[in-house]
């Protein structure tokens, strides 16, 4: 990973992200932080309380102190950075920010994260912010965390709010006896590198549920030379593959002509020029619009697989199932 921006959004409403509670949200919503669209502008539209803003905005505060909301990260992980994006707040974005993060495991209520028995910890100390500006922060937070307080300082407005980082699930998910779904990003499944991602990205082939639409996917660019496109999943954990999924819903011009996965046990220090690859599914021709399927497979152990595609093409979602082993 070049950035942490390519590291998914933990706190993203489609993974199960919720805003649970504000101390204010005057002239607009805090549900609007984790909106999965870009913000927009609406000239010239008001609400009875003022202009209407597509993001998180809080009245002019004429007492000390600051205001704050709190986020409920949809898949529990350690964070690597923090995007504050305050589009289209020009003279009324907050001066300042900070981070704290918890770990309280369930579904806690909104008066149990505000009371004094939750411990916040710092993740993020007071950092300026700029007006109609993506403000990008890396952190060092690799503990496990399920909520973060955002604050800002006195008051404004945000319109989108991203907490980048990797996924660390309950170890219960990873039992010798179960069969789970290995590069699921619900269970810390995560797309390493890619050979192209013009169109749409990798780490969606590892997102839950079926995609919506052709850019809910992973599409590379027409391929006019010789060569062929992929992408490297790192498994959840270390385990044996027996069953795989490949779809390539909505992609009916543009599917892949054929496709090969292979695996390799590369332990912590992955790279992908110097590991010995191992064919899990031979080349075979890929359907547009459909979904594949191939059983009683005998991959592994393994830490990472590789998807190739021939020659370009797009694939909506990748499920490997197996087994996690220990080392």
């Amino acid at each position: 990973m070049s950035s942490f921006t390519d590291l998914p959004d933990i706190a993203a409403e489609r993974l199960g992200g919720a805003v649970v509670a504000a101390n204010d949200e005057f002239f607009a919503s805090k549900n609007n932080l984790i909106k999965p669209n870009p913000p927009e502008w609406r000239e010239g539209k008001f609400t009875s309380r003022g202009k209407w803003m597509d993001g998180w905005e809080t009245r002019r505060r004429r007492t000390p102190g600051n205001d704050w909301v709190i986020v409920k990260l949809g898949l529990p992980g350690s964070i690597h950075g923090i995007a504050i994006d305050t589009k289209y707040f020009t003279g009324n974005f907050p001066e300042a920010a900070s981070i704290d993060t918890c770990c309280v495991d369930g579904d806690p209520s909104a008066n149990r994260l505000t009371s004094e028995e939750i411990i916040w910890e710092p993740l993020l100390p007071k950092v300026s912010l700029k007006g109609d500006t993506l403000n990008l922060f890396p952190v060092e937070g690799r503990m496990r965390v399920t909520h973060v307080r955002l604050n800002i300082f006195p008051d404004g407005g945000i319109a989108r709010f991203r907490v980048h980082g990797e996924v660390m699930p309950a170890e219960d998910v990873f039992r010798s006896d179960k069969d789970v779904d290995l590069a699921a990003i619900d269970n810390g499944g995560l797309v390493v590198s890619c050979s192209d991602m013009h169109y749409g990205n990798p780490g969606n082939l590892l997102l839950p549920g079926r995609s919506t639409h052709m850019g809910d996917g992973w599409e590379t660019k027409r391929r006019r030379g010789p060569g062929h496109d992929w992408a490297i999943i790192r498994l959840a954990r270390r385990g044996t593959i027996h069953r795989v999924k490949l779809d390539t819903d909505h992609f009916k011009g543009n599917a892949p002509g054929s496709a090969m996965l292979e695996w390799c046990d590369a332990g912590a220090t992955f790279d992908g020029a110097n590991v010995q690859w191992n064919v899990l599914v031979p080349e075979v021709p890929i359907h547009a619009d459909a979904r594949h399927r191939w059983e009683n497979l005998s991959g592994g152990p393994a830490t990472h697989v590789r998807l190739n595609i021939y020659p370009d093409g797009g694939v909506a979602r990748l499920r490997l199932f197996g087994h996690a082993v220990k080392r």
